[in-house]
């Protein structure tokens, strides 16, 4: 009787996939929102972690540059699994097919487990030789060594909690994504001040305070999927067969999703190269530190972009490519708005912001180089819109590798190639990595869009053409 209501409650509808399948544009807001008021919690906790290492010294600081390819690695892999299963799950809801949404979920989870195990090993045994080979030295390994071991160890939290994050949002349910997200961030901030100085675990304490923090999001989820039971996807592991034609399906857009964020990861490994090759650790520091700022100023985009996976994987899914227009435009238009208010304020108040950053004497001498580039990076914060926007985009409409070649040629080939052009080429130095990296992204993102826009009216012109016929 238990799993026969259990049954009921999944397979009805839900607020969500209502939203999915309505308005287009009332769902980019509706959506959207929930993701961005939880990205801008959990960019609290990102600022809070660097607010704290920073009373550790420069070197804290700079081995958390030194660390973070290697997280956005870990998070590449969670990150496109996610995307790749909830891209499957929206077109399915599109084509109102049930047993399918569930399918890919479960496929999902398991695909999930076996990524956490590989990866676990692989970064606990590895950990060293990556910061050896990274390009750090001296006390900075020491420390980026303590740091990433924790992050690697807490690889399952990572994976179930992001996945589980994906399968939410993919069936439009944004709120109680919001929910689980905004509780793991309250946490983190309360945990990394605890962790770092009171327990004086330093900068292994912000690592671990994060951890925990994932621990309690993903444990929210875990109550609302397998006890609780009230959501659209339902999970039963009982009736689980391998469906290679899901896998498929999955690894399609997860594949491309991951290799750009690992093509992120490897264009951050790059980029700290190169700028040791100029500078030193200390150009490094002002990198990680300015991409911290950057990705808060990004927030909502990121927010719109996710929510715009879920939204054209729908639209693909009913096979309505007027209503996928509407909604990637609509999103850029308020997308490309947003930032430019955003843009404006941090340009304004760049020294303010690096002040936050560098309060303690020994971290005090990286603020000018700081504020310069905080300053820098406001001109492509508008621009973004339309290749972020757009690659979620193919995404949703499961053209993965659409998605991956477009960040592959802005990240990996045009960010290096223009900074190691402006640095060396035309001599500008620092100030030339940091210009290469804007002309770059911008270059890029409106290409992006230009390729997805031509795509979606070539398949309007065709579908007008056969319902002609």
């Amino acid at each position: 009787m238990v799993e026969e209501k259990s049954f009921l409650v999944h397979k009805e509808t839900t607020e969500g996939v209502n939203i999915l399948l309505g308005d287009p544009q009332k769902a980019v807001i509706k959506l959207s929102i929930p993701i961005i008021v939880a990205m801008s919690v959990q960019i609290l906790y990102s600022f809070t972690d660097t607010f704290w290492v920073a009373g550790l010294g420069a070197d804290a600081l700079a081995a958390m540059g030194f660390a973070v390819p290697f997280f956005l690695i870990q998070m590449a892999l969670t990150g496109g699994l996610g995307v790749g299963g909830g891209s499957a799950i929206s077109r399915r809801i599109g084509a109102r097919d049930k047993t399918g949404v569930d399918n890919v979920a479960l496929h999902t989870f398991v695909i999930m487990l076996t990524l956490t195990v590989i990866l676990t090993v692989l970064g606990l045994a590895f950990v060293e030789e990556l910061f050896v080979y990274s390009g750090a030295a001296g006390r900075t390994t020491e420390l980026g060594i303590s740091y990433a071991r924790v992050f690697f160890g807490g690889s399952f939290i990572f994976f179930f909690t992001n996945v589980a994050n994906s399968i939410l949002r993919s069936e439009g349910d944004s709120k109680r994504a919001m929910q689980s997200m905004i509780l793991g961030s309250v946490l983190n901030v309360i945990l990394d001040p605890i962790f770092i100085y009171t327990l004086g675990l330093g900068i292994a304490g912000a690592a671990l305070a994060t951890v925990v923090a994932y621990a309690s999001s993903g444990l929210l989820m875990f109550y609302w999927f397998f006890i609780k039971k009230d959501t659209y996807v339902a999970f039963r592991f009982s009736s689980f067969k391998f469906d290679k034609a899901i896998v498929k399906d999955i690894f399609r857009v997860g594949i491309p999703s991951s290799v750009e964020q690992l093509a992120l990861a490897l264009t951050a490994l790059i980029m700290n190269i190169i700028i040791t090759d100029i500078s030193s650790t200390d150009g490094v520091a002002v990198y990680a530190t300015a991409w911290r700022v950057t990705g808060i100023a990004v927030t909502p985009l990121i927010g719109i972009s996710i929510a715009m996976v879920s939204i054209g994987g729908a639209a693909f899914g009913e096979k309505d490519f007027k209503k996928a227009q509407n909604a990637l435009f609509y999103a850029v238009k308020i997308g490309f708005l947003v930032e430019a208010v955003i843009a404006v304020f941090v340009f304004v108040f760049a020294p303010e912001i690096a002040a936050v950053f560098t309060q303690t004497e020994d971290a005090a001498r990286i603020a000018p180089e700081l504020t310069r580039l905080l300053k820098i990076m406001t001109v492509f914060y508008p621009a973004v819109a339309f290749g972020m926007l757009s690659a979620s985009f193919f995404q949703g409409a499961g053209k993965g590798t659409n998605a991956l070649i477009a960040t592959l040629l802005r990240s990996l080939i045009m960010t290096p190639l223009f900074a190691l052009i402006f640095a060396f080429e035309f001599n500008w130095g620092l100030s030339g990595v940091w210009w290469g990296l804007v002309a770059g992204t911008v270059i890029g993102s409106l290409i992006t869009f230009i390729w997805a826009h031509t795509y979606l009216k070539c398949l309007i012109r065709t579908d007008m053409s056969l319902k002609k016929y």
